[in-house]
């Protein structure tokens, strides 16, 4: 990995863990189990949903396979980076991520975050290897390499931090 890329990736992790304790603070156990409407997800649901994802993601680098060729899309790179966190598109999560209860509280679903968090920022710190040579599988991007996963992870935590927001308001 290049020093200033990982820079970057452990800002960005940084940001998310930050951001995620800042919208979930001050929300009250009950609050956080209230959605704004039918179909859509309270805070306690997105709050499983980014740590059950980051569990997701940072498992498929651990699966990662080294490729004839290296899958290197630095106009896809560019794009996560730039669109990442925008919530005016709609991204449909894959079954297995979407709020089942996994967590008895916010608290819980934070605590859990947070450890998976401290993890991923582990492994980035210590990472020496070219992470764009090997590829995994992505439930979005399909085939990706594995620092795409990394921008995935950091960007998958600001993005719902946004629609915490978002519930919160719908909900007064």
């Amino acid at each position: 990995m290049v020093e200033h890329e990982r820079h970057e990736i452990l800002a960005m992790l940084e940001q998310g863990r930050t951001a995620v304790q800042c919208a979930v603070s001050g929300v009250s156990e009950e609050a956080a189990r209230l959605t704004p409407g039918p179909g859509r997800w309270s805070i306690l649901g997105c709050a499983e949903h980014i740590a059950i994802s980051e569990d997701y993601m940072f498992a498929q680098i651990g699966k990662a396979s080294v490729p004839e060729a290296p899958v290197i899309n630095l106009e896809r790179e560019a794009k996560m980076l730039a669109r990442g966190t925008d919530r005016s598109r709609r991204i449909e999560s894959p079954p297995e991520g979407h709020p089942a209860e996994r967590f008895p509280t916010l608290a819980a679903a934070l605590a859990h975050f947070l450890r998976s968090r401290d993890r991923t920022i582990a492994f980035v710190r210590n990472c020496r290897e070219d992470l764009r040579a090997k590829v995994t599988w992505h439930p979005v991007l399909k085939v990706a390499n594995c620092h795409e996963m990394l921008l995935s992870i950091g960007l998958h935590a600001l993005r719902h931090t946004k629609q915490i927001e978002e519930i919160k308001v719908g909900l007064g």
